[in-house]
């Protein structure tokens, strides 16, 4: 994977210089081509799986659309989360969708609303709801919020109408940006659990 743009004899370095191949050392040369080999075979193995995950989900859309079409059903918009399992058990496949979650300036309304309870509960509240409650908000360096977080503050048995209008402006707040799509391929081990087959190379 030799730069078409560097000339003959030459190699860059880091810092984008030229230099004779001949004043880079044998161990630098060597390690430069085994880096090269590496990431050229990663680059084919990326691209090999990209096309399988591609090739595996136009194969999973095709037959759930032939399920459906047998009970007269044709399906539009956005598909959702599927599972397949061989007729045997021993195998199954999971298509999961999964969506971005972002909120609107709705959210500011709803903090605004939940800090309003906490000042009227100064008094009695304990400092464990209002570090919850600062840390649900809380914004990371890149300027995130963190989204569990926030919707679990809907999962708090307040009653008071001030924090329920407050869980109702986080609601209407939420947004989806976006989704991602995965696949899962499962086999069913010995006790009758179902293990991942690991197209991921780090979990290997």
């Amino acid at each position: 994977m030799q730069n078409s743009n560097i000339p003959q004899g030459y190699m860059k370095d880091n810092q984008g210089r030229l230099v004779p191949e001949e004043m880079v050392t044998e161990i630098d040369r060597t390690r430069d081509d085994l880096v090269r080999e590496i990431v050229d075979k990663a680059t084919e193995h990326s691209k090999a799986l990209a096309d399988f995950k591609a090739g595996v989900m136009a194969d999973i859309e095709a037959f759930v659309q032939l399920s459906a079409e047998r009970f007269g059903v044709k399906f539009g918009g956005k598909k959702g989360n599927v599972q397949l399992q061989s007729y045997d058990g021993e195998y199954r496949v999971v298509r999961a969708i999964s969506d971005y979650i972002a909120f609107d300036e709705r959210l500011q309304v709803a903090k605004e609303l939940i800090d309003a309870c906490i000042q009227d509960w100064s008094e009695g509240s304990r400092d464990e709801i209002k570090a919850l409650i600062n840390d649900a908000f809380y914004v990371d360096k890149q300027g995130k919020i963190n989204t569990n977080r926030i919707l679990g503050l809907r999962r708090l048995n307040i009653t008071d109408p001030k924090w329920r209008q407050a869980m109702d402006a986080i609601s209407e707040s939420i947004q989806v940006s976006g989704s991602k799509s995965y696949v899962r391929i499962y086999k069913r081990q010995g006790d009758g659990s179902y293990k991942q087959i690991n197209l991921d190379l780090a979990a290997l």
